[in-house]
């Protein structure tokens, strides 16, 4: 389940040089990661590589949990990297072109006729979002069977229920039956499953071990099950990976994924002509990737998130720099985990998180409490409290926690939240993604 609040930029900061440096501040990560594992603030592992050499790695936390039983994380641990998936997806796809065997102007029926305006979608669209097919993983009903087997055909029933959203190509919405269908059309063009296409196509081809389709969770095989922080880490139910398929069904390592992005540009796994079509962004979404801004400088990769897992991966072109961040765990958000690590390895200035807080008295949480709303977003906010703890809650979405940090001050570390109030004059004002918004107490 995913908040609703504003969109985020992964990455941000004022446009000045940056420079890398092949010797990375060590120590500096290593607080970092320390903080967030002691103030439980966190699991998962990351990877920094450059030029095929880690630099960085580190795992903290816990890959299963149950009462006292803990097995710790290490960096083999293997993570469900969700719509990561989607730059290995996009990849066959393109070898496919390559040889041969399909064309970005292939139409969608084609494979699959039953699919609404088939005959207008193409390859294309699919890959950069631009078909219009409807979203199936937003419709209620999803969270009732994602933990049971589909087949191909329940699912192209799934996705065939639906009118398309808009006018294939007319414009971009991101949806996970654009990457479903390509899945299924990698296999029909090749007549084997995409298990056995991911292994001889990516993983042999350039050594990644730890990277394959996922099953039932198997701790035995280096696996980690996704947690929810509430009063203690809550286990999460588990997708079947027989329904994102092409969309999110890969479980990896994040030295793995560095691996992938790395050899994707150097050209080791499609051609150069390819590459820049996957790089081109239309609407703010490529061909299995997207742009990510961080100071004057270009990165591209993909997130992702399934179940309590949530994931990210990126390459800095011109300076050979891979980076990738896995959670089984996530409540200070990836965003500002992921720029204090490119901090360092940049050499920007940054400060290690404290994360600490204040306890108050469940009458000082009174004058908070009501309905806000704003002029610039249109979202209302209830504030109400739960003895000591206050908590908000968005229209239509769940509730979530703050953490007071100072007087009249709270945060939501998962969002990247801030909450300032000011009760002399009935306001707000919410920070989040470098945005400032303003609310109003309703009378």
């Amino acid at each position: 389940m995913k908040l609703r609040l504003f969109t985020a930029i992964l990455f941000s900061g004022l446009f000045f040089t940056t420079v890398f440096s092949q010797n990375i501040n060590k120590p500096k990560l290593d607080s970092l990661f320390n903080i967030l594992s002691e103030k439980n603030k966190a699991m998962g592992s990351v990877a920094v590589l450059k030029k095929g050499t880690v630099l960085y790695s580190r795992a903290i936390g816990y890959s299963y949990i149950s009462g006292n039983e803990k097995k710790p994380a290490t960096t083999a641990t293997r993570y469900r990297i969700g719509s990561i998936s989607k730059m290995f997806t996009a990849s066959m796809i393109f070898q496919l072109i390559e040889e041969g065997k399909i064309k970005l102007t292939t139409t969608l029926d084609t494979y699959f006729p039953d699919i609404p305006d088939a005959s207008k979608i193409t390859i294309s669209n699919l890959l950069n979002h631009r078909s219009g097919i409807h979203n199936f993983t937003d419709d209620p009903e999803y969270l009732a069977y994602m933990t049971q087997p589909k087949t191909e055909d329940e699912m192209i029933k799934i996705i065939s229920k639906n009118k398309v959203d808009f006018e294939p190509d007319s414009k971009a919405s991101y949806s996970n039956s654009n990457f479903v269908l390509l899945g299924y059309i990698i296999e029909k063009i090749t007549k084997q499953p995409y298990s056995k296409n991911l292994e001889k196509r990516i993983c042999s081809k350039i050594g990644l071990k730890d990277t394959y389709i996922g099953k039932k969770t198997d701790l035995l095989n280096n696996e980690s099950y996704s947690y929810k922080l509430e009063s203690e880490w809550k286990q999460q139910p588990e997708t079947d990976m027989s329904i994102p398929g092409g969309a999110g069904s890969i479980v990896s390592t994040p030295t793995d994924l560095t691996r992938f992005v790395e050899a994707l540009f150097s050209l080791k796994l499609v051609s150069q002509n390819s590459l820049n079509k996957m790089k081109t962004m239309t609407d703010g979404i490529g061909m299995g990737m997207f742009q990510f801004p961080f100071y004057e400088k270009k990165a591209y990769g993909h997130n992702g998130g399934i179940d309590g897992f949530v994931s990210n991966v990126v390459y800095f072109p011109e300076d050979s720099l891979a980076l990738s961040y896995c959670t089984n765990g996530m409540v200070y958000s990836l965003n500002d985990i992921l720029i204090g690590v490119l901090s360092v390895c940049f050499n920007k200035q940054y400060s290690i998180p404290t994360f600490n807080t204040i306890t108050l008295k469940t009458g000082d949480l009174d004058k908070y409490l009501g309905v806000y709303s704003s002029t610039q977003v249109p979202i209302k906010l209830t504030i109400t409290k739960n003895n000591t703890v206050l908590t908000a809650q968005g229209e239509g979405q769940p509730s979530f926690n703050l953490e007071a940090t100072e007087k009249d001050k709270f945060k939501f570390d998962p969002a990247g939240v801030i909450m300032e109030f000011n009760p002399a004059k009935n306001e707000m004002t919410l920070k989040q993604g470098g945005g400032s918004f303003l609310f109003t107490k309703e009378k």
